[in-house]
């Protein structure tokens, strides 16, 4: 690892606030990467040399505090620990940002592998991508099944209304990214927004969850579930449509994260059968929650090409990102005629 600072992270800084709030912590002098493929929040390896921790801050440059809440994904981690959902261990968390230029909680770093592309599980194998995506939804049913209220996540979100929040927002976030006449994409939110589904009894939902967003060991296993920026208490079903669509979307050589082309994953119905029979719930309007997932996605794309005509994006596939939207807007238009 370099000995220099990585962007965003004074190692000297952070070494001298461990030192003084975890006295022992430390065996030797620390040192810092930034660990690749994260989402918007920053994520570092740190070491000394002896153990590793990683350490999570918001991005640089951030505006709203409330989109990158350190002291949020502290909390729900922590009050994880103890369930059937692997979760890292959490070592601290430091909201004054004079320490290293922003607010940041530092975990233990857990081994596994993240899972990103089907090239990834190609390389493992037919029988070893389906266990694997097997217990990635085994490990969904698990989080759904956590009571927020026995681990002091009664308060975590507002479940009331919660879809109807969630369009709205994802609404909004369209309206903030119109650079262009997109097809259907306003005819799929009001075909939405029509058709809301009764939510069952709310649970702690990740509101990212997939397959690269976990680690997996070399039995296939999930050993620890990441980047709960996005959770909240609301709608399980959520989790389970985005799931879901992951499992179907077909975009071979794209820039978008998709596994579900090797072979072996199962199929997008058999995930929501296996999380039904496991979980008992009620999953005859996932549908809905599927579409939902294809709008969320279109809009996300949509923001990330607005930024790019703008000159507002750095790195390689951002010119093909714009290309991709219809095609999330007409899979949750396909997909919502079958609710």
């Amino acid at each position: 690892m370099s000995e220099d600072n990585p962007p965003g992270l004074d190692v000297e800084r952070l070494a001298a606030y461990l030192a003084r709030e975890r006295p022992g912590l430390l065996r030797g002098p620390l040192t810092a990467e930034v660990i690749e493929g994260g989402r918007s929040n920053l994520t570092y390896r740190v070491s000394d040399g002896a153990s590793r921790w990683v350490v999570r801050r918001p991005p640089l440059g951030h505006v709203l505090a409330t989109a990158h809440d350190m002291a949020r994904e502290h909390r729900v981690i922590s009050a994880l620990r103890g369930t059937d959902v692997p979760v890292p261990d959490t070592v601290l968390l430091c909201e004054d940002a004079d320490v290293v230029g922003a607010p940041f909680y530092v975990m233990e770093h857990v081994a596994g592998t993240p899972y990103r592309t089907a090239g990834e599980l190609a390389a493992i194998g037919p029988e070893r991508t389906r266990r694997v995506v097997l217990a990635l939804t085994d490990t969904l049913v698990a989080l759904h099944a956590v009571s927020p209220q026995r681990v002091g996540l009664a308060d975590f979100g507002r479940p009331e209304g919660f879809l109807e929040r969630q369009l709205r927002r994802w609404g909004r976030q369209l309206e903030a990214s119109r650079s262009r006449d997109l097809a259907g994409v306003d005819e799929l939110r009001t075909a939405l927004a029509g058709a809301l589904p009764a939510s069952p009894a709310p649970a702690v939902v990740h509101g990212d969850y997939r397959l690269d967003n976990v680690l997996a060991d070399a039995d296939d296993r999930i050993t620890a579930v990441l980047d709960w920026e996005m959770s909240t208490l609301g709608d399980p079903l959520t989790d389970l449509g985005l799931l879901a669509m992951y499992g179907e979307v077909d975009l071979p050589d794209s820039p978008v994260s998709t596994t579900s082309l090797a072979p072996g994953h199962p199929s997008a119905d058999e995930l929501v059968e296996r999380y039904a029979a496991r979980s008992g719930r009620d999953v005859s309007r996932i549908p809905w929650y599927v579409a939902f997932a294809y709008f969320k996605l279109a809009v996300i794309l949509e923001g990330i090409h607005y930024r790019f005509t703008q000159g507002r994006t750095v790195g390689e596939g951002f010119d093909r990102i714009g290309e991709l939207v219809p095609a999330f807007v007409e899979g949750g238009l396909t997909t919502l005629r079958k609710d």
